[in-house]
């Protein structure tokens, strides 16, 4: 048994501390609400987030110095906005060199950087190798009732993952490790911004066609830009890539795909971040990616529509007619010619 402290008590943050609870685990459950931690220890309910009993054995706590007491292992899945201000707290209060793992799906606006980049500049004591990512095709609400899962663990210290798949590791929960850390907190960002999009696709009307044309090109994008930091293309093709856009592009459980179904309906961006009440990555993401590619010169229309779309109020349909009257090409031009840069140099 293992004593975790999970940072962030929204459903992803739930779900996780529910894995780790049928574990065995003694999982400590922090949020920033006082509220939140009573009624979580007094009903078992997080019902803001998810409609679902939690184990008894899961405390809340709204004291990140008693959450992070003597921990082994610390999972942070607080909004990628956050992280810098959550690692900045815990300077304060750690005390053991803890295992640090983020379930967190973001990157930074203007610089780009990822997850465990953040982490490693502002946490002190730790460098980029000692963090580990979790992420794969996976609403909360699914791994909440132990309905079957897979994600993918990655770190640049390999003992590292692997105790994180071993953390977490189950009949409903499975968990891969991978090498490549770089395309897998992109990847489950960066399908943020296409989820979007197909909620768009969908508000506006389009039938399956049009989702099937927007997952496949939008991975097309997310490659580019992955590999162009980086990233194996092949990991785009795998949980965090292909995985990830399916669940996210096709799912009501997924809220990019519900914000962006707002949109196509004619709902601006500020209303419909009132009506979700949660963070929705996708838009924070895709100012990001639009202006680093921008900046690079990487070709991401798909992603610059949607940025048009929630930062320069474009109706949708026009992006829409922009996309399809772009210049004829062949299709497998860009996936062709990276894979040769990558095997060939």
């Amino acid at each position: 048994m293992e004593k975790v402290a999970v940072l962030g008590a929204g459903s992803w943050g739930t779900a996780l501390s529910i894995v780790l609870a049928d574990n065995g685990h003694d999982v400590r459950l922090w949020t920033h609400r006082k509220e939140q931690a009573e009624t979580i220890n007094t009903t078992h309910k997080n019902e803001k987030y998810l409609e679902i009993m939690i184990p008894e054995q899961i405390k809340a706590f709204s004291s990140l110095e008693e959450a992070v007491k003597e921990v082994s292992y610390i999972v942070i899945v607080v909004p990628t906005k956050a992280i810098r201000e959550i690692c900045e707290q815990l300077n304060q209060v750690l005390k053991t060199n803890a295992t640090v793992i983020h379930a967190s799906k973001g990157i930074e606006p203007k610089s780009l950087k990822r997850v465990s980049e953040m982490i490693a500049e502002d946490l002190q004591g730790y460098e980029e190798e000692d963090i580990v990512v979790l992420s794969g095709p996976s609403h909360a609400e699914e791994v909440a009732k132990r309905q079957p899962t897979t994600v993918t663990v990655s770190s640049n210290n390999e003992k590292h993952a692997q105790l994180a798949q071993d953390l977490f590791f189950n009949e409903a929960f499975r968990v891969y490790t991978s090498t490549d850390m770089i395309g897998i907190e992109l990847g489950g960002a960066l399908k943020n911004i296409i989820a979007l999009g197909a909620g768009i696709s969908d508000g506006l009307g389009y039938g399956d066609n049009a989702k099937a044309a927007l997952i496949t090109r939008g991975l097309a994008e997310i490659t580019r830009l992955g590999t162009s930091l980086g990233a194996n293309p092949l990991t785009f093709l795998g949980l965090p890539g292909v995985g990830d856009l399916i669940v996210t592009c096709t799912s009501v459980h997924s809220r990019n795909w519900r914000a962006g179904n707002l949109l196509g309906k004619g709902r601006k961006l500020d209303d419909v971040l009132d009506q979700m009440g949660m963070v929705v990555e996708g838009v924070r993401t895709a100012k990001a990616a639009y202006q680093f590619a921008q900046s690079q010169g990487i070709e991401m229309p798909i992603t610059s529509g949607i940025y048009q779309i929630l930062f320069e109020d474009k109706e949708p349909k026009q992006v829409v007619e922009q996309l399809m009257n772009r210049n004829k090409r062949e299709e497998l031009d860009d996936l062709a010619s990276l894979l040769r840069s990558r095997y060939t140099d």
